[in-house]
């Protein structure tokens, strides 16, 4: 018992002093629980990346590294070449087995077997690397076996359908093999291919370079060791971007511009001298203005801006003063001749044709006309599909010419496809083109633009054949065309020339369309159907702008061949108005009415139009339905979804339960002859001339006006909807 006692004495004591000096036992816990976290902390971590680090090396001894473990930075570096005498060839291969020993996986191609409407968007998600090896052949064009992939990138770098970000993501370096003793042409496609891929949103690694065949004045004493030297900082650069660095290259990139850091003062002098461009970084021919001439700019104007016939001699004073000062003057939306730059308004001329290399992928002619090769005239040659034009009247997308006799337009419309950089008048005050010469050098472009396609991957033997001979025009490229006071003389030679004549006009001038001679088919755009929502959509130039509308449309009316109202839908602009339409249909009496949804151009200071106006194809559907139910004259005839666009067709049209919206144009050509030969007493009418449409084109068909002789394709990677005609 008493040893019992002693030893609940001693725990009692113990108890007692534990609850006595508390804080000091909580104070030492606390302590050794932090020294603890410490230990923990320090140790830990690097014990983990220890483990990581041997765990990857193992999985890549046994030849495998999964992406969770590791990222892929790059994927592989794809080299594709142009050459004529074979050295950019073999710097291709060279190039491509020091890549090989960095354990990546290589391509080498050579652009005459590449298609780049198929496959170059692809690399904007590969995370390749692309790498361009192009020489500059005779006067600045690129070799046989780059020339269409050179044709395509431009009209794409200029097309706003494929837009700034169409090849966002794509990784790529340009090395250029040229020859400085040709001064005006020294590597010119080097140069091109470099400014057309950042245009369409590529990514540079680095800086372009350039090689110079000319020994004395190279960089390094030949073409040869220039590609070394370059090669060199490009194997650098490619080991980095494996490592996951992100720095694009080791200079300022701005407005597609690219200079290393520390070198620009060297630039002019070194490309005097031909120099390399690793060294003379970006010594090119810029494609942005320069700071001096952004002073000028902003006393003119921007490019961008609405310039009025009115307007257009205040601006030559600012382009001579620049011309005396050698500056060049390009921009994004139209590139002009650092030689000649244009003259506007001193000579009554639309532009001078000596003015314009190149005004995006248009065909200038003479004083101001114009010519164009359509997008769907490329698809059709290669059995992609045709336009709505194929799929509602026949024609045949091939074989059809986009042209205009007159850029000037009488309206400022807010979807203008040309931002306005195309000048504005109400009256025809220019310098006239003969129409047998505008004819003759229109067809000889188009011929010569369509052979550009000989021998292109996909394109179709027997249309190509069939395409040397236009059998349409589109008269609807840009501007005015019925302004053009000899126009009924060039729709006579057309149809001499056995070609059908589409012809599209803005409802601003109705006594030219009264005295307009027999054309296949009139346009007129009905873009708005009350007064208000018509100055804010198109903006016309006409005071009694209103008043020209409703007299246009009545002169239409009086027509005796195929007459079609155009409307172009614009989502909260003029979605809401179809009772108004209806009254204008009762007024003007078209055979056909098309409705399209607009085609979104891009951003532009001239326009606030945004994607949120493009309507989707349901919501034209339910319009035209809509509208249909207002005009009981009319049905719904045919439907082209590609295009965002069906047609709404008069009953009259439609002959024993069959729809005859297309046309036979043999038909047509003997009825027109006949017209003119008889001195315009023989008439006839749009009923003379029409054809039984086929079943695919048809509005609640399979197809959904998709011709099954073609086959669909769908563009890869496809940023945004880029149809549209």
């Amino acid at each position: 018992l008493d040893v019992s006692m002693d030893t609940w004495n001693f725990f009692h004591t113990c108890l007692v002093s534990l609850w006595l000096h508390r804080f000091y036992i909580y104070s030492a816990v606390a302590f050794g629980i932090s020294i603890w976290i410490v230990i923990l902390f320090t140790t830990t971590k690097p014990r983990k990346k220890v483990t990581e680090h041997v765990r990857i090396q193992r999985q890549l001894v046994n030849g495998y590294a999964t992406p969770q473990v590791k990222e892929v930075y790059v994927a592989g570096v794809k080299i594709f070449y142009g050459s004529q005498t074979g050295t950019a060839k073999r710097f291709a291969k060279g190039l491509a087995e020091i890549v090989i020993s960095l354990n990546l996986p290589v391509e080498v191609i050579s652009m005459g077997d590449y298609d780049p409407d198929d496959c170059l968007s692809e690399e904007t998600t590969s995370r390749n690397i692309c790498v361009f090896l192009v020489a500059t052949y005779t006067d600045g064009q690129p070799t046989e076996s780059a020339a269409w992939f050179c044709k395509w990138l431009e009209e794409a770098a200029n097309d706003f359908r494929f837009g700034k970000s169409y090849l966002k993501g794509l990784r790529y370096a340009v090395f250029g093999l040229g020859n400085s003793v040709y001064v005006d042409h020294y590597n010119t496609v080097g140069r091109n291919i470099d400014r057309w891929l950042w245009m369409l949103g590529a990514s540079r690694i680095m800086t372009r370079a350039e090689g110079d065949c000319n020994v004395a004045q190279s960089k390094h004493g030949s073409i040869e060791a220039d590609f070394e030297a370059w090669k060199e900082k490009f194997l650098s650069r490619l080991q980095a971007l494996c490592r996951g660095e992100k720095k694009p290259c080791s200079g300022k990139c701005k407005k597609g511009k690219c200079k290393s850091a520390g070198k620009q003062s060297k630039e002019s002098s070194d490309h005097e001298l031909g120099a390399s461009e690793y060294d003379n970084t970006e010594a090119e021919e810029l494609f942005e203005t320069s700071s001096e001439e952004e002073a000028d700019a902003e006393e003119t104007g921007s490019t961008n801006s609405v310039v009025d016939v009115e307007d257009l001699g205040n601006i030559v004073g600012h382009m001579k003063k620049a011309k005396k000062k050698g500056i060049k003057i390009r921009t994004r939306e139209a590139q002009f001749s650092n030689t000649s730059l244009v003259t506007f308004g001193w000579s009554r001329h639309i532009f001078t044709f000596d003015s314009f290399v190149s005004f995006e992928s248009y065909k200038l002619i003479g004083s101001h006309s114009g010519v164009k090769l359509c997008r769907w005239t490329k698809s059709m040659l290669r059995g992609r599909g045709g336009c709505y034009k194929h799929t509602f009247y026949g024609i045949e997308s091939h074989r059809c010419m986009e042209a205009t006799p007159s850029l000037a337009c009488a309206n400022k419309c807010v979807f203008c496809w040309r931002h306005h950089t195309n000048p504005v008048g109400t009256e025809w005050r220019w310098k006239m083109d003969q129409p047998e010469m505008i004819l003759q050098k229109a067809l000889e472009n188009h011929q010569n633009m369509i052979k550009q396609f000989k021998g292109v991957s996909g394109v179709k033997a027997d249309r190509f054949e069939e395409a040397m001979r236009a059998k349409h025009c589109a008269l609807s490229l840009v501007g005015e065309p019925i302004m053009y006071p000899e126009i009924n003389r060039f729709v006579k030679l057309l149809h001499q020339h056995s070609i059908s004549s589409f012809l599209v006009t803005n409802a601003q001038f109705p006594d030219e369309i009264r005295n307009l001679e027999p054309v296949t088919q009139l346009y007129v755009s009905v873009d708005a159907s009350t007064k208000e929502s018509l100055k804010r959509i198109d903006r016309p130039l006409f005071k009694d702008f209103w008043q020209r509308f409703l007299d246009s449309l009545k002169a239409l009316s009086e027509k005796q061949q195929r007459t079609v109202y155009r409307l172009t839908l614009v989502k909260a602009w003029n979605v809401d108005e179809l009772k108004a339409y209806a009254e204008l249909v009762s007024l003007g009496k078209p055979d056909f009415i098309e409705v399209k949804g607009v085609t979104y151009c891009g951003e532009s200071s001239a326009s606030n139009l945004t994607m949120a106006n493009v309507p989707w194809h349901e919501e034209v559907v339910r319009f035209v339905q809509e509208l249909a139910d207002l005009i009981p004259d009319y049905e719904i005839a045919c439907e082209h979804e590609h295009s965002n666009c069906l047609l709404v067709a008069h009953k009259k049209f439609k002959i024993g339960g069959e729809w005859c919206t297309w046309i036979d144009y043999d038909r047509f050509q003997e009825l027109v002859q006949e017209h003119e030969r008889s001195g315009g007493s023989k008439t006839f009418t749009a009923a003379d001339y029409t054809a039984r449409t086929p079943r695919w084109a048809l509005f609640g068909s399979r197809e959904r006006g998709f011709d099954p002789l073609d086959i669909r394709y769908q563009r890869k990677n496809k940023a945004r909807d880029i149809s549209g005609c």
